[in-house]
């Protein structure tokens, strides 16, 4: 039965990393095709560390704007100095950056997207640029309304430069955006903003020896297990 909403949604926000796709899953497949005799997991829990310290340099003014793939390749160079990795060629450290542009769909998002955009407008609203959206979508064959990115708006999330220029984009209150995401800190800065919230559940996106904590939070307005949960609880 579809959960009421007043008033109800008119665009589905999506964030990417994590809650669409399975970035933790996906990097260490790549780093150990490298064959690099390390832990690929625990390779790509580094890589990921360094995300937010790196956006934060941008948020702070210390860096001037720049695109998640450069900041991908800054964290990347230290991340391969602190595992002692000093043998691979630019063309392996390039290729290797751009595994950010071939992460797996988690097995619902097809499918959930697909439903959900017979009634609303469905787009993302991710950190990561245009072109490395464009690449990852066309390389799980998703489809989308619109692609947003903060390079749109020159701020990373959770500034509300990203949540409202959502809303500007569409022309719409921003009671009648819902940003849907599997990060608590993501969904409440889109809350301070006026929009809505829909937690997705990645128990696994740091793998499966780092389970995330899924227990729903009152302050979101929707819990999903999944797309296909947040598709059936939204009447599609």
């Amino acid at each position: 039965m579809a959960v009421p909403l007043d008033p109800p949604p008119a665009v589905l926000a999506f964030d990417v990393f994590g809650t669409v796709v399975d970035w933790h899953g996906s990097i260490a497949r790549e780093v150990g095709a490298l064959e690099l005799g390390i832990d690929p997991g625990q390779f790509a829990l580094a890589w990921r560390a360094g995300y937010h310290p790196a956006m934060a340099r941008v948020r702070s003014g210390e860096l001037g704007w720049t695109k998640i793939d450069d900041l991908h390749r800054m964290i990347l160079d230290q991340v391969l100095d602190r595992f002692g990795i000093a043998d691979l060629s630019e063309a392996q450290k390039r290729h290797l950056n751009l595994a950010w542009h071939r992460l797996d769909p988690w097995p619902d998002v097809a499918e959930g997207l697909t439903r959900l955009r017979r009634r609303f407008t469905v787009c993302s609203l991710s950190n990561g640029n245009l072109g490395l959206q464009a690449d990852l979508f066309k390389y799980g064959g998703l489809q989308w309304d619109l692609i947003l990115s903060a390079e749109v708006f020159r701020h990373y999330k959770p500034d509300p430069e990203t949540y409202l220029g959502v809303c500007d984009v569409f022309d719409i209150a921003p009671a009648q955006m819902m940003l849907v995401a599997a990060h608590h800190a993501d969904l409440a800065g889109a809350r301070a903003c006026g929009c809505r919230s829909a937690y997705i559940e990645r128990p696994l996106e740091f793998g499966p020896a780092a389970a995330k904590d899924v227990t729903p939070r009152p302050d979101n307005d929707l819990h999903a297990t999944d797309l296909l949960d947040l598709a059936r609880q939204l009447g599609c």
